[in-house]
């Protein structure tokens, strides 16, 4: 995908696999997968091994078209995990086993904890289908989409498991230590608070900001500093312990997904930080409303399961039904963040009083819901609406929509960023988008174009998104702020003009071959 260039855009990175020192030549228009691929070639292994690259001080590096290259006397040292394998196929048996032991470990939990035994046995009757499918199979050798098919499977069961918990758990009933609250909520978090550089300090400020250097403890005490430096602690009467108690919850409650996960949470929570401070937003509004816009920006994909609404409306998932087909994932993302509210351990808004409270409940369900990209258009109108008829700072309904604005501009802000910083993203996305669209193709649900890995390219990605969205929606919000006009808009051009230059290479390349 998007390999052509009219210069050379190729890196090399040396691997030391084994104590021998190989090298790897990649595109940086690769996509993490292509690169993954890459090294278990060079390692000779099958391309669904687990891969692990350490730098010569023992860092770990992320396998990435970004990740800084090196040199022969400082190859990353590559570590492999193996799946069973037989002839570069699954093991069967292995296999087998393992659904044996998911059997196993379900029932036993819903024992436990649940006594839901119609669940149970459902789940027991879908996984001894897996099973049958496998013996199927096993004489001949399980072919790899097959055991791609079962892992989905599984994962859906989890998928129903977790959301059936929380279906039957009623927040309010349960006892302090039943909350979800982070591992270990018995003792202080366990995350420490870094001392930050002034430079970081001001880095941090900064559309700019390169998010991809920050390991996870990092992360978790830049967003603490965010609410310190914003005198938030003060104005909401925070304690410092239930703020990092908080905000480990918050990131054991984002999965691991390609794209959705905990360093996205942290990309469109500084972004919002660094909006704020661009645009000097407390001149404007008050504290109250930006702890609201920072905290509905961290709070804004908990829990995201990697597939969309459009996914969990066609398939008719739990979320789906729960939430009537209307913005399901966005008043799932609502609920958790509420439920980890519920527990005082974690509640930042705990010493507030209750119509504070409400006003915050309020205002960051607005916010959640607005993310949702079906309400674009309309959240858009009317927000031109409101500037042509000279914009209110004074008037709620104006102020609502701003906010509601500004949200959404830092949820899809990826290009407003260097490209070395906003490509990989695009990288993250198309993984999730690709294993969405594979999955609908399997269930044999509806696929977007965009999501299908055999019709989308990373400009042909871009393009659309970056001309009919990005930079109207900024250039809009650049109408109340010349800041950004004068920085975030230019820089989306530039992105604009990088991809369809990109895309006119891919087309030369496709017809020279």
């Amino acid at each position: 995908m998007g390999n052509g260039s009219s210069i050379d855009t190729s890196r090399a990175v040396h691997l030391d696999i084994n104590g021998k020192i190989e090298k790897i030549i990649f595109s940086r228009h690769s996509s993490s997968r292509d690169i993954h691929e890459l090294i278990c070639q060079a390692a000779a292994v099958n391309k669904y091994s687990t891969i692990t690259l350490k730098d010569v001080d023992g860092a770990h590096v992320t396998a990435s078209p970004s990740m800084p290259i090196n040199t022969p006397s400082t190859p990353y040292t590559v570590v492999v995990k193996n799946p069973s394998s037989r002839n570069g196929q699954l093991n069967v048996k292995d296999e087998s086993e393992v659904f044996q032991n998911v059997l196993s470990q379900v029932a036993e939990q819903f024992n436990r904890a649940f006594k839901v035994e119609e669940m149970k046995s459902d789940i027991t009757t879908r996984l001894s289908s897996l099973e049958r499918r496998l013996e199927i199979c096993g004489d001949e050798g399980l072919k790899v989409v097959e055991i791609e098919k079962c892992k989905r499977d599984i994962s859906d069961i989890k998928d129903q498991i977790w959301n059936a918990q929380k279906k039957f758990i009623d927040f309010n009933r349960m006892s302090d230590s039943e909350k979800k609250t982070p591992t270990n909520k018995k003792s202080p978090p366990n995350f420490e608070k870094y001392t930050l550089s002034q430079e970081t300090v001001e880095y941090l400020k900064q559309p700019t900001f390169d998010i991809w250097h920050w390991e996870p403890n990092e992360m978790l005490s830049l967003l603490e500093h965010m609410y310190h430096e914003l005198d938030l602690v003060t104005e909401f009467n925070i304690n410092p312990i239930t703020l990092k108690r908080w905000l480990l919850c918050v990131q054991e409650n984002y999965r691991n997904n390609p794209f959705h996960n905990f360093r996205h949470c942290f990309c469109v929570t500084q972004m919002m930080y660094g909006m704020i401070h661009l645009c000097k937003l407390w001149e404007k509004v008050s504290r109250e409303d930006l702890g609201i816009l920072l905290t509905a920006a961290v709070c804004h994909d908990l829990d995201h399961p990697g597939y969309n609404n459009t996914y969990q409306i066609n398939a008719r998932t739990e979320l789906a039904i729960r939430y009537n087909d209307i913005s399901p994932l966005e008043n799932h993302h609502c609920a958790v963040a509420f439920q980890i509210l519920s527990n005082p351990e974690c509640n930042i808004f705990f010493n507030v009083d209750k119509d504070t409270f409400k006003r915050i409940r309020s205002g960051m369900t607005m916010l959640i819901l607005a993310t949702d990209m079906a309400r674009h258009a309309e959240i858009m109108e009317n927000f031109k609406e409101k500037l042509n008829t000279n914009f209110d700072y004074q008037n709620k309904e104006h102020l609502d929509t701003l906010k509601m604005v500004l949200i959404k501009c830092c949820d899809i802000s990826n290009e407003v960023r260097p490209m070395e910083v906003s490509e990989p993203w695009v990288d993250c996305l198309l993984e999730e988008y690709f294993n969405q669209s594979d999955r609908e193709k399997m269930e044999g649900l509806p696929v977007a174009p965009f999501m299908d890995r055999d019709k989308v390219t990373k400009p042909t990605a871009q393009i659309g998104f970056i001309k009919f969205v990005l930079i109207p929606m900024f250039e809009t919000v650049g109408k109340l702020f010349q800041q950004i006009e004068d920085t975030m808009v230019e820089q989306l051009r530039s992105a604009l003009r990088r991809y369809e230059e990109m895309k006119s290479e891919n087309e030369k390349q496709q017809k020279k071959g």
